[in-house]
């Protein structure tokens, strides 16, 4: 089999940007303690990935470079090695996560924030010192420990990481969702963990109105018996804490006026072990009750300083921001900023209020360095004809990141044509279920047309056939032989870790398997992501990724986006493919010959559906990902298990008894 074409490269670091780099500068640390010679970053991965010892040495490394505070590291690096589940990374270790976040002091922005165009404030480190210590002291009154839930209810604002960073210090465990959840979203996510404090807003602005969610706060209170305290963010309302029902055994209460009931002196950081439970994260839901994921202190405060570090090389003073809801991963991924130095950006809103340029005013103004966004937000720029480079000086911006869904080919080209020319295009994936990213950017190397960078350093990543093989050039499902230190560790309910194992280790004996469909580039180490491989397509036994068939139908100009399904018909599947069209347009007879045509020159025969149909809407989570498993379920007449999951849940009835799909 010949090999395939190399991509297109699209941009190369100069040497000088290389050698400013955090990532040349680690590299030089491993070379000169550990007798590293890598040339390049593929030669630095496979170091880092070869074998527990070098594995070892690669971690401790990456501790000491990025200054993690701890009372003791341990002598021992990773225990059960071999065992996935099973093994610990730094096993013997005690540190507080939130004392990593809040080592910087004095008058300089720890935290920027827009809420749209309605507010605007930021926070200096000493004051977001002094606010966390201040609730850090009121969450021990109440009695709450180490192992304790604490729920967070709000947009992303401060007061959301301030909530964070203080249940962090004590030991306690945190988890979020943002205010657009409506009350059955919340308790199918918080009635799971049994929270003792909830931090929640009055309301908060979205597309230029307030959307009141104190209403929502009062039944959700209602409906959460373990509940000691209500603490209300007077944020775009009133902040009356009134309406808030009175079984709260403590009440409820604006976070203002109980804060100001202490003073912002020394925290008292509690130290806990390295895999303690900091964070409890949320699958999207949309086939039953969310599983309830339990991430590591330590492990997720590595995970980060390496992503943040060394993929993304946010640098101490820079200023990363993240387009994102307290109900994704990414919020967590982003906050974690703090630990290298940087400046939080927060935004919360809609990212076209009042119109596409919010995001790049913000970026300007504040001269952002990293600037986070999705697939969909840079299709929504190329497809409205946006260019924010003629109007926005850009020019602190180094990383333009993209993820939550696969980033085509032509989504490269809206980045380097409409928004920036000399940028590290860094599209990452990941997920929830390790807190952060498999794949990602990798700053002192190129970027190709269509693909992820690099696979991340110490991450074992790999992708496999139907038999278990490593392959190339071809598609399969991504996995990771050996263990990194953001594995869950454990799911929230799940004493016997049954579930946890089926999720991920079930599929191949004591190799992580992540559920994403995708293909390595032999010659550029490149990674494609072509979908979640449950939603694969199989038609006559041959699998196909449905980015593949989004890739070629949104090239069409009358095409808004789309979704695309295997329906089960007469023992095989057939491909159906739902289009949302831009104002103006119909679906034609000429219309449906020329997406068929497109996907037929553009992928392959096996890649044409069946059915091209036509709805006015595309269902989505509230991270903004479509929901092909609920859509397949709708047209195969089996009921969605969690619509509250969905942003827009009234989307499902424009796929449900269309008699083009009978017989």
């Amino acid at each position: 089999m010949s090999a395939p074409e190399t991509p297109t490269l699209m941009w190369q670091p100069s040497a000088e940007r290389i050698r400013d780099t955090r990532l040349a500068a680690f590299m030089e640390k491993v070379r000169r303690e550990h007798g590293v010679e890598a040339a390049d970053y593929h030669q630095l991965w496979e170091w880092s990935r070869r074998d527990q010892a070098s594995m070892e040495a690669f971690w401790t490394a990456l501790w000491d470079f990025t200054g993690v505070v701890a009372e003791t590291r341990g002598e021992r690096v990773i225990s059960d090695f071999d065992k996935m589940p099973g093994a610990a990374f730094f096993p013997d270790a005690k540190l507080n996560y939130a004392e990593n976040m809040l080592q910087q002091r004095g008058s300089g922005d720890a935290i920027v924030f827009w809420g749209e165009d309605q507010v605007k404030t930021r926070l200096s480190h000493d004051e977001l010192y002094a606010r966390v210590s201040r609730v850090a002291q009121g969450l021990r009154d109440l009695g709450v420990e180490p192992g304790d839930r604490v729920a967070a209810y709000l947009p992303n604002m401060p007061e959301t990481m301030i909530a964070m960073l203080a249940t962090a210090s004590v030991g306690a465990i945190f988890s979020s969702c943002s205010p657009d959840f409506g009350v059955q979203g919340v308790l199918d996510r918080f009635g799971q963990i049994e929270p003792k404090v909830l931090f929640a807003c009055d309301a908060y602005h979205y597309n230029g109105k307030v959307r009141p969610s104190a209403p929502n706060v009062a039944e959700v209170a209602k409906q959460l018996p373990t509940l000691q305290k209500v603490l209300l963010v007077n944020y775009a309302g009133d902040g009356d804490p009134s309406g808030i029902d009175p079984h709260v055994a403590q009440g409820a209460e604006r976070l203002a006026d109980w804060e100001d009931r202490y003073d912002g002196g020394p925290i008292e950081f509690e130290q806990m072990p390295f895999n303690a439970p900091l964070y409890i994260l949320f699958s999207s839901g949309t086939t039953g009750k969310p599983k309830c994921i339990v991430h590591g202190a330590g492990g997720t405060l590595l995970q980060h300083l390496k992503e943040h570090q060394l993929q993304s090389d946010v640098r101490p003073g820079d200023r990363p921001f993240y387009f994102t809801t307290c109900g994704w991963m990414m919020w967590n991924w982003i906050v974690s900023g703090l630990a290298s130095r940087a400046t939080v950006l927060l935004y919360d809103g809609s990212p076209f209020y009042p119109d596409w340029r919010i995001l790049f005013r913000y970026a300007e103004a504040e001269r952002m360095t990293l600037f986070g966004t999705s697939a969909k937000f840079i299709d929504a720029l190329g497809n409205g004809g946006a260019r924010p480079k003629d109007e926005f000086d850009l020019a602190s911006v180094r990383t333009l990141a993209s993820t939550g869904s696969p980033l085509v080919a032509e989504g490269f080209d809206v980045v380097y044509r409409n928004i920036k020319d000399d940028i590290c295009l860094a599209s990452i994936a990941g997920g929830t279920d390790i807190v952060g990213c498999f794949v990602a950017g990798n700053p002192i190397g190129p970027v190709y047309r269509g693909e992820i960078q690099a696979r991340c350093l110490a991450l074992d990543v790999d992708i496999f056939d139907d038999q278990g093989n490593s392959v190339r050039d071809q598609k399969g499902e991504l996995v990771c032989r050996k263990p990194f230190p953001s594995m869950p560790v454990k799911f929230w309910n799940d004493p016997d870790g049954e579930r946890f194992f089926n999720a991920y280790f079930a599929t191949y004996k004591n190799i992580w398997h992540h559920g994403d469909f995708a293909s390595i580039d032999s010659q550029t180490g490149g990674v494609v992501i072509y979908g979640r491989s449950d939603a694969t397509l199989n038609p006559g036994g041959v699998r196909i990724g449905t980015a593949e068939i989004y890739r070629q139908v949104e090239k069409l100009e009358e095409v808004a986006e789309s979704l695309v399904i295997g329906q089960d018909v007469g023992g095989d599947q057939r491909v159906v493919l739902f289009v949302r069209l831009n104002e103006g347009h119909e679906l034609t007879d000429e219309l449906v010959d020329r997406i068929k045509q497109q996907i037929k020159t553009g992928a392959s025969p096996r890649h044409v559906p069946a059915k091209v149909l036509q709805v006015p809407d595309i269902p989505r989570t509230r991270s903004g990902k479509i929901v092909e498993l609920a859509v397949r379920d709708v047209v195969h007449g089996r009921s969605v298990k969690n619509k509250e999951a969905l942003a827009n849940p009234e989307a499902l009835e424009h796929f449900a008894g269309r008699q083009e799909l009978e017989g």
